[in-house]
């Protein structure tokens, strides 16, 4: 049974009411699941994430140091994810999806099952952001992965309304623009790479499984959209007029996506990369800059107050860089996305 001290959260997604438990985000150890269904005859409330190849997950289960079978029993970390015979947990509150596409190819489904470790040899932050989602929000809760790795917000990512620009005397294109023909903004161009290809099969697929949401949910009522997850910029940093037109490109971005999913006022939490530190310089720098900048606290963006985190991983990156993939280090992906979900938590309750 989820505890009772819950205060009610009129999501501005939709009219329809999503329980919080008001110190889900801060109880520690987080609690483990109860094995009880969500309350079904509230929508499902979504929660997308996006991004390249850390949101994909590259974190060891099994082995020795940086798995996660050595933190759990070594380390005694995030015992919510065995149960007291040593098993894994399952959560029936909280459904796993992820979809995967390259380009704008037709998704195939990776992952449409209960969240839990079981059946898996790698995990990305989406266990962390799933246990706190589901022990914060009565309603049934799905976590929908939509994304593949090496791909750039500046290029394979590059939103909607993304205008060619010039970056040391070359045109970089715009939407569905090419090297060759730099203005895009047209129709999706067949069997060729264009800016924003992998974008449209990333939001293709994610929407594909809501149109079938029985599917991915068994018994679900409806739907709402109450957040996006993203945790992406490697590829970008390695290339400097990408880097220079990150911070324009994710503010796009986060704006964009809503209007695809028709949530306005849906939550969205980024990651930083791991390997980026505060006041550093190069491209890196300026996607940290770009990131940190987004954060509704910051009073950059006033529109973004309340609805917009950014979640500041170097402390959880235990030395890791993005583009090693923290070493497969289970613990870095655990720990950030217990900070992205708790982030997203805080941003629900700014709506009581």
């Amino acid at each position: 049974m989820k505890k009772q001290n819950r205060i009610l959260v009129i999501a501005a997604f939709a009219a329809a009411a999503v329980t919080l438990n008001s110190t889900a985000a801060e109880v520690s150890p987080i609690p483990k699941p109860d094995g009880k269904p969500a309350d079904m005859t509230k929508p499902v409330q979504v929660f997308i994430l996006l991004g390249q190849s850390n949101m994909l997950g590259m974190g060891k289960i099994t082995g020795g140091e940086g798995s996660l079978e050595n933190a759990l029993k070594v380390k005694k970390k995030y015992p919510y994810l065995v149960d007291e015979s040593g098993a894994w947990t399952q959560r029936k509150d909280v459904r796993n999806v992820f979809v995967m596409c390259s380009g704008n190819s037709p998704a195939k489904d990776q992952h449409n099952d209960w969240m839990s470790i079981s059946n898996r040899n790698k995990l990305g932050p989406e266990h962390g952001i799933g246990h706190l989602l589901g022990n914060a929000i009565e309603s049934p809760v799905m976590i929908l992965k939509s994304c593949i790795g090496n791909r750039s917000l500046g290029w394979d990512l590059l939103p909607p309304g993304s205008a060619p620009y010039e970056f040391e005397g070359k045109l970089e294109p715009g939407y569905r623009g090419t090297p060759k023909d730099p203005k895009g903004n047209g129709e999706p161009l067949a069997d060729e790479w264009y800016a924003g290809c992998q974008y449209d099969g990333d939001i293709a697929a994610a929407k594909k499984v809501l149109t079938e949401l029985d599917k991915y949910y068994p018994g679900g009522k409806g739907y709402e959209v109450g957040g996006f997850f993203y945790w992406q910029g490697e590829k970008d940093a390695g290339n400097p007029a990408h880097a220079a037109k990150y911070e324009e490109n994710l503010v796009r971005f986060i704006n964009v996506v809503r209007t695809e999913f028709k949530a306005p006022k849906a939550k969205f939490v980024l990651g930083t990369m791991g390997e980026s530190v505060k006041g550093s310089g190069g491209n890196g720098g300026k996607i940290l800059d770009a990131q940190l900048a987004v954060d509704g606290t910051t009073g950059r963006y006033p529109e973004f107050k309340d609805n917009v985190a950014t979640v500041y991983t170097n402390p959880m990156a235990q030395g890791g860089s993005g583009n090693g993939h923290y070493g497969g280090n289970s613990e870095v992906y655990m720990d950030v996305g217990e900070a992205m979900g708790k982030a997203m938590v805080g941003l629900l309750k700014m709506n009581r």
